[in-house]
């Protein structure tokens, strides 16, 4: 073991400047594999490190390698597995569990008690050591020594000191040159002794020889320590000298520092001087103008802009620290402020009197518009305060009290205008809506109601009067039904269309104007769709007035604010357009409640106008409120004409024919068709036709079971064919389902009538084959039947003798005056109802023919008329009327 500790030592831990303390050969518990070697060192250098190292024998010669080093600081217990009895296991417990088999006891305690004595002397770490037996730790401290080493030589804990190669080169050239010094220790360790007596002495000897030279040197020692103090005399003198060059060049460098200190001072001071007179400075021609500047003359004007945007830099400089303190500055603030309210005063008051000139010199146009649909135009009036805009801004940054005293003038005084101008103009529209009215009445429309059809845009005046009382001037679907197409002109229809649209389109361009002038002038933004904020605007006596968000002019309000105060300013402005409009709307629909269709149309295109610009603009939301009122009237028309329907009466004593409100509903369909063309409000005419057919289909059975004249399937065959045209031919995507619903009310109705029409026309003829059709039922074969008493050949020929072809050619003529009396000519299904009889008769022929051939075979017995001659019989009886 000592000879591969050696060569551990001197391959493997020398090069890494490491010394091997201790050394157990070991392997891993449980499983057959070549042995390893655990050593424990620590490193030549300080500090010292101290590690558990496994070397492992090549497998490819004798020579050894390092295959892992654990640093003794991270090992946590040390198991010996049992402390009482002998045992080669023991555990490391590093970063994990090691379990190691050593190759005997004894080196196994000897690598414990080495990895304990590192512990104690490198470490002083309570490593845990478990199941080991306490007389082997005790053991490894000689006695009298503590149980904790504290300090002491390094080597006196070594085992084992290695020599270096000139020890051992010195050691064998010793032994060579004594031929005992293997065989008598001894003898060599004597011989070493008394040889090492001998080198003491000459030793001593040559020290007690050199006393002279000792001498000497001491002599010599003493002078140089002479000379020494002389160079010290001198640099001492030398040092005084410097001193004081040193204290006159540190005055110099004072006196600099302060020539320097002044200079920077007087930069700076000179700094701030500009920079005030820089920027607190008003120019002689400023001043001029903000006291006496001119606010007429467009020269004027520009020179108080460029006067006030001077005056509003210097009040708003930032100034520096200190500056606030200086008496020059309080007083150029003070003349600065002075400036201000003395022109903010003077700007207040001439916009106060450009408003009021405008407004009177604005009503002064008026009368040339009273006669004509339009409204004034504003543009003049907006071009010449717009040259003010900068000034507003000015105004608005500096004194917002004033300025909000100038949007609630500018409030008052246009408000009064527009208000003048709107009413004339809305009362301008009604006059010639009311003309309209007046030009229906020459053209006899009393009694009668004029035609809503022909056009997309038309306008219908009732004006019926009955015994004793009025109706009101209202269209019906009842009315509709009973109109001609020539009642009124079609200019006369298409006026109060143009005159609604042109009362919108006067109406849209004007707000906008205004609004955008409103944003321009009083510089509010427009840009964002916000809501309202509440309590940033009040009214104060009917104007609007923003209640102040901030302490001082360096606030402003937000841009939602901002937006708030342009739609109330508009509110307030134009506060007579919706109830103006709803009175016109109303106005309309007293002329005729079937202007709600147009209106409906207009508003709803000019509202998705303005919504598309700014939904939440004051236009788009006065527009979106009036909308409601007109689809209100809408559906109440709607209603009233369901309502109509239901109070229908028909005549007891004439025939019903085409219902006057499925006429009506026809030509209603074909106007709204031709209004709402492209519309954007659809769906709601789509809403509208639902309810009218459905109302048009119950009413139409109601009139035919009350009807005493009329058939009850003539009466629905007619109007249901009527309504299918209709909506085959206006194709009305909305009302397909009704169209086939129609459609097969109508085919049901046309047969019911044909059957019960037609009858039985040759009864006795029926009445004996319904017998023989009975026999057969009852079990009798067919061909047997002629064997029976009441139905052989004798009776059957004696049946068809009584109807020869004059006799129902006679009946048919009958018949074919009876449905001419049911049917209405303006439907034009007489043609259709006999050739449907025509058929229904041929079909019972055939069903003769076939019962006598299949029940008297062979007998020769036949009709006294063939199908050609009932084709002749029905054709000349058509041609005859």
């Amino acid at each position: 073991m000592t000879a591969i500790k050696h060569a551990l030592q001197r391959d493997i831990f020398t090069p890494n400047d490491e010394r091997l303390l201790s050394i157990v050969n070991v392997c891993k518990a449980g499983k057959k594999k070549k042995n390893c070697f655990l050593c424990a060192t620590v490193s030549t250098e300080r500090p010292v490190q101290v590690n558990v190292v496994k070397v492992k024998k090549s497998d490819k010669g004798d020579f050894y390698k390092r295959q892992i080093a654990w640093p003794l600081r991270d090992l946590t217990v040390v198991d010996a597995k049992d402390a009482n009895k002998e045992n080669p296991d023991f555990d490391l417990h590093f970063d994990k569990v090691y379990k190691w088999v050593a190759s005997s006891v004894v080196e196994k305690n000897s690598f414990i008690s080495c990895i304990w004595k590192l512990n104690q002397r490198y470490l002083r770490k309570k490593i845990d050591f478990a199941n080991v037996s306490s007389q082997l730790l005790e053991e490894s401290i000689p006695s009298g020594e503590s149980q904790i080493v504290v300090g002491g030589d390094e080597e006196s804990v070594d085992e084992y000191q290695e020599l270096n190669a000139r020890e051992e080169q010195d050691i064998e050239i010793m032994m060579e040159g004594c031929e005992y010094a293997i065989s008598n220790a001894e003898a060599f360790a004597e011989k070493l002794s008394r040889e090492l007596q001998v080198l003491d002495g000459a030793n001593i000897q040559s020290i007690m020889a050199s006393e002279k030279q000792v001498n000497i040197l001491m002599q010599l020692l003493d002078e140089a320590l002479k000379e020494v103090d002389e160079i010290e005399q001198k640099l001492s003198s030398y040092e005084e000298m410097l001193q004081s060059v040193k204290d006159q060049m540190d005055q110099i460098s004072q006196s600099n520092h302060l020539i320097q200190l002044s200079n920077t001072n007087n930069k700076k001071l000179l700094e701030e001087i500009e920079f005030l007179v820089n920027h607190m400075d008003l120019s002689k021609g400023h001043i001029k103008a903000l006291e006496d500047g001119d606010l007429s003359s467009s020269r004027g004007i520009e020179a108080c802009t460029n006067a006030s945007e001077a005056l509003l830099h210097c009040m708003n400089i930032s100034l520096r620290p200190g500056h606030e303190m200086l008496h020059a500055v309080k007083k150029q603030q003070t003349s600065f402020s002075h400036y201000k309210e003395h022109f903010a005063r003077r700007l207040a008051s001439h916009l106060n009197n450009v408003f009021v000139h405008q407004g009177h010199d604005q009503s002064s146009t008026l009368a040339q518009h009273s006669v004509e649909l339009t409204l004034p135009k504003h543009h003049p009036f907006h071009r010449d305060l717009l040259q003010y805009a900068k000034l507003m801004e000015w105004l608005k940054n500096t004194d917002r009290e004033k300025y909000e005293g100038l949007i609630r003038n500018y409030v008052d005084y246009i408000s009064k205008l527009y208000e003048r101008e709107i009413r004339d103009f809305f009362e301008v529209a009604k006059t010639k809506m009311s003309c309209t009215t007046k030009e229906g009445k020459k053209f006899g429309l009393h009694g009668s109601v004029g035609k809503l059809t022909g056009s997309t845009s038309s306008l219908n005046i009732l004006s019926v009067q009955g015994s004793g009382s009025r109706r009101s001037q209202s269209s019906s679907l009842l009315d509709m039904g009973n109109m001609s197409a020539s009642d009124l002109d079609v200019a006369d229809r298409t006026k109060f269309d143009k005159i609604f649209e042109q009362v919108l389109s006067e109406l849209e361009p004007l707000c906008l104007a205004e609004q955008d002038f409103i944003s321009k002038f009083f510089k509010l933004q427009q840009q964002l769709n916000v809501g309202t904020s509440p309590g940033e605007l009040e009214e104060t006596d009917g104007l609007v007035s923003s209640r102040p968000l901030m302490s001082g002019p360096e606030k402003q309000p937000s841009a939602s604010s901002e937006k708030e105060i342009v739609r109330q300013m508009m509110i307030k402005i134009f506060r007579t357009i919706e109830p103006e409009l709803n009175v016109l709307i109303a106005f309309g629909d007293k002329i005729d409640s079937f202007n709600s269709l147009y209106m409906l149309v207009k508003m709803s295109h000019h509202v998705w106008t303005a919504e598309n610009v700014d939904p939440a603009s004051f236009l788009s939301t006065t527009l979106g409120n009036v909308l409601v009122t007109v689809k209100r009237n809408f559906d109440k028309c709607i209603s009233s004409q369901i309502k109509q329907m239901e109070e229908v009466k028909i005549s007891k004593k004439s025939k019903v024919g085409i219902l006057p409100f499925v006429s009506g509903f026809e030509e209603f369909a074909e106007l709204a068709e031709s209004i709402f063309r492209n519309a954007e409000r659809r769906g709601d005419l789509d809403k509208a036709y639902i309810k009218l057919i459905r109302a048009v289909s119950a009413n139409v059975e109601k009139v035919a079971n009350e009807s005493q004249k009329t058939p009850r399937d003539v009466v629905m065959m007619e109007n249901f064919h009527h309504i299918f045209a209709t909506l085959s031919r206006l194709k009305i995507s909305c009302l397909e389902a009704e169209r086939k619903e129609a459609k097969q009310k109508y085919t049901d109705h046309l047969q019911s009538y044909v059957i019960y029409s037609l009858g039985q026309p040759l009864d006795k003829l029926n009445q004996f084959f319904e017998g023989i059709e009975a026999r057969v039922a009852q079990g009798v074969r067919e061909e047997e039947v002629s064997y029976q008493l009441a139905y052989n050949k004798q009776e059957l020929r004696k049946v068809i003798k009584e109807y020869p072809g004059k006799e129902v050619k006679k009946g048919l003529d009958n018949l074919y005056k009876k449905v001419d009396k049911h049917l209405c000519e303006e439907e034009n299904l007489l043609q259709v109802v006999w050739h449907s009889m025509q058929d229904e008769f041929i079909r019972q022929y055939k069903h003769f023919e076939g019962l006598i051939a299949r029940c008297y075979p062979g007998s020769g017995v036949t009709m006294e008329f063939t199908i050609q001659d009932i084709l002749e019989y029905f054709s000349s009886i058509a041609q005859s009327h």
